[in-house]
């Protein structure tokens, strides 16, 4: 007599089991787990919690989840991330979009709420200049990055946000000389630089996964910066602005380079109230004003 199969596991079982293999992974693991099987079943989140409980679970389920307790991000996984209430695609070529980065768009629209000419500077998923693009209807934009897979994915967001007409997305490289003579000049400029110390010690979502050259700037984090900001004067209108994004203990010293450049500066912090953004402008003292 053959003997007859079991039932087979069910969504909500295969969830239970694929949080608990996760949680030595992630801070995440039952999110990350739903959202893994709401992509496996190609539907909502909302819809696999609401209907979805006692469906067999799909068999592209379990290399997705392979995928996560081999740390690799679930943005990655899913080819998409959500940034400012707009969904992105994302791949390895791209630094992952964060919620703090969205203090540097507040701080962007505070500063400049209809800027005419915008420059983003590392531009990546394109997610800041597309962010701005969208929030301000007769802006126009260029992004520049010095990775081709990078600009390639950029311009793919571009396409799906219907701002491939106000978005020029090209391979530059701010190290390199005459790399922005054909650009300016601008009266908003963007930049999100590589800025963590190359000795730091990162979550190994982050350093096995994420792209090396979009992360590390040096011992203190701080070389990208320091051949950027020399730049920039040359490239703002004289009333413009540039925002830069800092990692949370770096605001003094970049202060101070920019303060070196001409600029004043105004800091703005993020969601969990840290140094996150830096308002560089001309001609209004050098004062660091905190808000």
């Amino acid at each position: 007599m053959t003997a007859r199969a079991g039932p087979k596991q069910t969504v909500t079982q295969a969830l239970r089991e694929a949080a608990g293999s996760l949680a030595p992974t992630s801070d995440t693991a039952r999110l990350d787990a739903e959202l893994l099987m709401a992509h496996a079943l190609g539907v909502s989140r909302s819809d696999l919690l609401l209907r979805h409980g006692g469906d067999p679970v799909p068999e592209d389920f379990a290399p997705l989840l392979a995928r996560r307790l081999n740390h690799e991000p679930v943005a990655y996984i899913l080819g998409r991330q959500e940034f400012y209430g707009r969904t992105f695609r994302v791949g390895p070529e791209v630094l992952i979009p964060r919620a703090d980065s969205e203090s540097v768009i507040a701080a962007a629209l505070e500063a400049m709420p209809q800027p005419r000419r915008v420059l983003d500077c590392g531009t990546g998923s394109g997610a800041l200049l597309l962010t701005l693009l969208a929030e301000c209807g007769e802006a126009e934009g260029i992004g520049i990055d010095r990775s081709s897979g990078a600009v390639a994915l950029a311009r793919e967001n571009a396409d799906a946000l219907g701002l491939s007409g106000r978005a020029r997305l090209i391979e530059r490289d701010w190290t390199r000389p005459g790399w922005a003579s054909d650009l300016g000049p601008f009266d908003l400029i963007l930049a999100n630089p590589p800025y963590v110390e190359s000795g730091a010690r990162l979550a190994p979502s982050v350093h096995l996964h994420e792209p090396a050259g979009a992360l590390f700037a040096g011992p203190e984090g701080l070389d990208d910066y320091r051949i950027l900001i020399p730049q920039l004067p040359a490239l703002l209108e004289p009333c413009g602005c540039a925002v830069l994004e800092i990692g949370a203990s770096q605001s003094a010293a970049v202060a101070a380079m920019a303060a070196d450049a001409g600029f004043s500066v105004e800091m703005r912090r993020d969601l969990g109230a840290r140094p996150r953004a830096l308002l560089l402008r001309f001609g209004l003292g050098k004062a660091v004003i905190d808000h």
